[in-house]
C-alpha cells in the first residue's frame, strides 16, 4: 500500500510539473498563468484577514484589482504584537497555504475534502468580505472550479489540482520576494506602506529585517509541506 502511495504522489508531482513548465514555455500560454497571480494575491490578503480574526480583530473587507492588487480591511483594538502578526499573515500567508495544500494532497480523500472546504469557503467569502465586483467574479469562479473537481469521481485529477495550486503559490513565494524588501507598496487605492514597514512601524529593527524573517519562515514551511508530502 505504501509503495501504490509512493507511485500515485510522485505521478502527481511529476504531472503538476510539467503542467507548469509547459504553462510558461509555451509562447501564448502565460496568459493562462495571469489567474494564478490573482490566486496568489488572494492567499496573501486572506492571511491578513484570517490572522487579523486569529487576534480578536474583525476581517472588515477583501478587495483585488486585475492589475493584480489587492487590500484587506480589518480593525479592532489590539497590541503592538498583534499588528506586526496580522502585516506577516499576508507575508507568509501563500507559503502557509502551499504547504497545507501540498499535505492534504498527499491522500485523495483528503484532497477532495480539502477542495470541497475551499470551495464552500470561498462562496462565504464572497457574501461576507468580498467588496468589489472584481473580486466577486474571480473568487466566484475559483469556488466554482474547486467544487467541480472535488465532485469528480477522479481522486487524482483531486490530487493534481491541489498539487498543482501548491507549486504555484510556492512559485509566487519566490518570484515576489521582493516585496519582503519593499518599503512601501502600490495599490489600486494608492500608495501604502508596505507590510514590512508596517511590522517595523509595530515593533522595532528596520522593515528588511522582518522582511528577512517572513522569507526564512516561509522557506521553511514550504520545505515542511514538500518534504511531508513526498514522505513515504
Amino acid at each position: 500500500m505504501a509503495k501504490t502511495l509512493g507511485k500515485t504522489t510522485d505521478k502527481v508531482l511529476v504531472g503538476s510539473v510539467v503542467g507548469t513548465a509547459v504553462l510558461y514555455a509555451v509562447p501564448g500560454l502565460h496568459m493562462v498563468a495571469y489567474p494564478l497571480l490573482l490566486l496568489s494575491t488572494l492567499a496573501h490578503e486572506m492571511g491578513h484577514g484570517l490572522t487579523a480574526i486569529l487576534v480578536g480583530a474583525h476581517f472588515n473587507s477583501f478587495q483585488m484589482w486585475s492589475n493584480g492588487s489587492g487590500v484587506a480591511a480589518w480593525s479592532g483594538n489590539v497590541s503592538r504584537l498583534s499588528l506586526a502578526l496580522v502585516a506577516a499573515g499576508g507575508l507568509v500567508g501563500p507559503a502557509v497555504a502551499s504547504a497545507c495544500f501540498f499535505a492534504l494532497a498527499k491522500k485523495a480523500e483528503l484532497a477532495r475534502l480539502a477542495l470541497t472546504i475551499l470551495g464552500v469557503l470561498l462562496i462565504v467569502a464572497e457574501f461576507l468580505v468580498i467588496r468589489n465586483s472584481f473580486g466577486w467574479i474571480f473568487v466566484g469562479i475559483l469556488a466554482a472550479i474547486f467544487l467541480y473537481v472535488a465532485q469528480q469521481n477522479s481522486p487524482w485529477l483531486a490530487q493534481t489540482t491541489l498539487v498543482f495550486l501548491a507549486m504555484q503559490l510556492a512559485l509566487s513565494v519566490f518570484s515576489r520576494m521582493d516585496y519582503l524588501f519593499t518599503k512601501s507598496a502600490q495599490t489600486s487605492q494608492g500608495m501604502m506602506p508596505s507590510d514590512v514597514a508596517q511590522m517595523a512601524h509595530a515593533l522595532f529593527l528596520p522593515y528588511w529585517f522582518w522582511g528577512g524573517v517572513c522569507a526564512a519562515f516561509s522557506v521553511a514551511v514550504l520545505f515542511l509541506g514538500m518534504r511531508f508530502y513526498l514522505g513515504k
